[in-house]
Order: structure tokens, then C-alpha cells, then sequence
């Protein structure tokens, strides 16, 4: 067994030193601020007593004949990611978590998994980065694939700790840090909506396709249901927010009564463009960051089948906003959905590691600051130029023939009084446009 693991968090005032595999199985829950049901968790340690770095959490993939690719990913993943923050890990800590299938044991489970287990361990063994403990949670038990101590680690398992009992549990009330329960109640808040709710949005969905699909594909026409997308997408914020607020257990399906399946359907079909989503993208703070957050949930549970891929851009948002504003186990369950429903999201992708990673979202939040100040500025300019284009057009003509004048002295009075007024109706056209 394993002794001395030392973490900061849950906060970088408080050191907590856990030892065993029993301290380190109650942890899970409060490195990631969630049950994590059916994952793979892998968190990085660094230095000679273990702080706890990076990590990352992955579905179970329910073939075994995936486990090996998948294993060298995660590793890789895990460690250059670290080094790319600055720091490689010396030691990872494994932990695979899954509930027993019907019929089956909790030992079971453990020893079904025992491969991907070994496969883990090899593979961060094979990048220099050994396994100090990999851990199976099932059934309330949990189990050590590394420690060969009977005494400590029998083979029918140990049972968990008590919630809200152990050393870990005490320093995260402490800091205020709450488990919001498990990894697939928070999934469900996401989840697509069925039933009848359900069909009727589906034939909105296919509606609002055959309408908006074509457009998307032309380029004037693609901005212009850019510009209507968040349009709608604002008032409905503006809905939301006066809306009055409700419990825990009733805010999602307010909402979804807020939102009519027709909005839905053109909300989500216009957030598949890339330039509109992108947009979209800078609700991420202040008072606008929450409601956003609300309607980008509520849209992905509108991504009823055979609309399911569609999800990708409302759950990358919801999980940009939660990550934005401090809510990781957030925004890691939003980020993970979008890459189950499109694997090659690239939004995803990058804000998934990035989260994973722990770096800081105010780089992105710079960026997007910065597309929004440019885009204002040339709003402004544009409307400066329309608007000089204009008090030309309106000025007699007899001014506008002296100042010309004034310029082109060799040019005919009928030509300089013909040229302001050409000039007027260029502006007032691209005013328009």
C-alpha cells in the first residue's frame, strides 16, 4: 500500500495529506466535483510528496478491443500535456469507475477491468511516468491493482468512507467546495428530450433545415441568418432573465417551457456555422455569462434524434461558459458530451484539453474580447461613412459644385454636379447591406 500522497487541493492555502488507496478513492469525488460513473479518471503528481496536478476523465469504452489505443492516448495526453504547462508528472494516480452490469459482482467489475488497468499502467510506463496507484471503484467498494497487501487490499474489496467523513471531505466543506452528485445526473441535464416533447421538435428541426440549410450554404445569405441567430438568441436570454428563478429540480424545465420548439430549431440550425457559434462565444462573463449558460443548455436538450450531432455547438458553448466562469466539473461534462456526439468538434477538442490542463480561460477570453472590440470599431466606421455619404447626397447642389470646384478646377460644372450624388447612393447601398 501505498502511503503518503500530499494534494493542495482544495484550495492552495490548506495542504491535505492523504494516505492509502482508501483516502485517495474518497478524493475522487472532490478533484473532480462529480461521481464520475463509467470514466477512466487519470491525475497527475509532481514532486516528491505528490502534489496533485492535471487531469482528465474518458467513458469506459465498452469494447476491449479499444482499450489499447485508448490507454496510449490518455497517457500521452495527460503527460505532454503537463509538460506543456511546465511541468512533466512524476507519478500518475488511475482510477477506473464503473457500477457492476446486471448480474455481475463488484469484484467482477474489478477483475473485468483489470486489463484496461495494465494496459494504463504500461502505457505511462512505456513515457517514463510510472503508475503509483490505479484504483477500481464499484458498487460502493473500491480496490487496488497495485498493492499486493492482503491485509490492507483484500480481494472482495473495502468498503467507501461514509460521505462526509473523511479528511478530505472536512477540508472541501471547509473551502465551500461541493460534489454535485454523479457524472450521469449531470449528463441528463443535458440530455435530449423525448416522447412527444420530443417528435414535436424533431419536425421543427426538419422545418427550420429545409429552410435555413440552403441559405447557410450561400455567403451573403449566411450572414444574414448569422445576424438573425443571435438576434433571437439575445431576446431569448432577455426571457429568460425575467423569468422567475426556480428551484434546482424545476429550472430546466422552466426553461424549456420559455422556449418554443420553432426558436429552438433556428437557434440551433444557425449555431452550426462556425463564424455565428464563434460569436455566440463571447456571452462568457458578467451577468449575460449565466443566462447564456441556461440557453445553450436548454438548446442541446432540444438535439432530439436524428439531430444528435447538432448538440455539439450548444454543449461546446455551455461548457466554454462554464469553464469561463469557474465551473470546471462543468464545463469537463458539457466538453465531454459534445466530443461523444462529434469526435472531431474541434472547439471541443481544444477547450477540452485546455480545461483538462488547467490552464487559465482568460487568454480565449482576451481573444474574444478583442474580435468583439475590432467588429464595434468597424460597425462605427461603417455607420460614419454612411452617414457622410448621406449629408452629401442632401446637400444642394450648387455647395457641392463649389467645393469640387475647389479641387478639380479644370473639371465642367456638370460633371462635378453629377459626381456628389453617384457617391451618395454607393454609401447609402452598402449602409444597407
Amino acid at each position: 500500500m501505498n502511503k503518503h500522497h500530499e494534494s493542495t487541493s482544495p484550495s492552495d492555502e490548506q495542504q491535505i495529506t492523504l494516505r492509502g488507496p482508501a483516502e485517495l478513492a474518497d478524493a475522487l469525488p472532490y478533484l473532480m466535483g462529480f461521481h464520475p460513473n463509467d470514466s477512466v479518471v487519470m491525475v497527475a503528481l509532481h514532486g516528491g510528496r505528490g502534489r496533485f496536478g492535471g487531469r482528465l476523465r474518458l467513458g469506459i469504452p465498452q469494447s476491449a478491443r479499444e482499450w489499447p489505443s485508448v490507454a496510449e492516448q490518455l497517457a500521452e495526453c495527460l503527460i505532454k500535456g503537463s509538460e506543456r504547462r511546465g511541468g512533466r508528472p512524476d507519478a500518475i494516480v488511475v482510477f477506473l469507475c464503473q457500477d457492476p452490469a446486471e448480474g455481475e459482482t463488484g469484484t467482477g467489475t474489478m477483475e473485468r477491468l483489470r486489463p484496461l488497468a495494465q494496459l494504463l499502467r504500461t502505457a505511462c510506463g512505456a513515457l517514463d511516468v510510472p503508475v503509483l496507484e490505479a484504483l477500481c471503484v464499484s458498487g460502493n467498494r473500491f480496490w487496488s491493482y497495485v498493492c499486493p497487501d492482503a491485509r490492507c487490499c483484500p480481494a472482495e474489496g473495502n468498503p467507501m468512507a461514509m460521505p462526509g467523513t473523511s479528511v478530505m471531505a472536512a477540508a472541501a466543506t471547509y473551502a465551500g467546495i461541493q460534489v454535485r452528485g454523479s457524472l450521469r445526473e449531470m449528463e441528463a441535464r443535458l440530455a435530449p428530450l423525448t416522447g412527444t416533447t420530443g417528435a414535436a421538435q424533431q419536425r421543427a428541426l426538419d422545418a427550420a433545415g429545409a429552410a435555413l440549410v440552403p441559405m447557410l450554404l450561400e455567403e451573403d445569405s449566411r450572414k444574414e441568418v448569422g445576424e438573425t441567430t443571435l438576434k433571437l438568441a439575445r431576446r431569448l436570454m432577455r426571457r429568460l432573465v425575467r423569468a422567475p428563478a426556480a428551484g434546482p429540480s424545476l429550472a430546466d424545465l422552466n426553461d424549456d417551457r420559455l422556449i418554443t420548439h420553432e426558436e429552438a430549431a433556428e437557434l440551433i440550425l444557425g449555431l452550426q456555422d462556425r463564424e455565428t457559434r464563434d460569436r455566440a462565444a463571447e456571452w462568457m462573463e458578467g451577468p449575460e455569462a449565466e443566462t447564456a449558460l441556461r440557453l445553450w443548455r436548454a438548446l442541446a436538450r432540444r438535439c432530439v434524434a436524428p439531430y444528435q450531432e447538432h448538440a455539439a455547438a450548444p454543449l461546446t458553448l455551455a461548457g466554454w461558459v462554464s469553464w469561463s466562469t469557474g465551473d470546471e466539473p462543468a464545463a469537463r461534462v458539457a466538453l465531454g458530451l459534445a466530443l461523444r456526439v462529434d469526435p472531431h468538434y474541434t472547439f471541443a477538442q481544444l477547450l477540452h484539453e485546455a480545461c483538462n490542463q488547467g490552464l487559465d480561460p482568460e487568454t480565449l477570453r482576451r481573444c474574444l474580447r478583442g474580435e468583439r472590440g475590432t467588429r464595434t470599431v468597424r460597425r462605427g466606421r461603417r455607420a460614419e461613412r454612411v452617414a457622410g455619404a448621406r449629408s452629401v447626397r442632401v446637400q444642394p447642389a450648387g455647395r457641392a459644385r463649389m467645393r469640387t470646384a475647389s479641387v478639380r478646377p479644370g473639371t465642367t460644372g456638370r460633371r462635378r454636379a453629377g459626381r456628389p450624388g453617384v457617391q451618395g447612393r454607393r454609401g447609402s447601398r452598402t449602409g444597407h447591406h
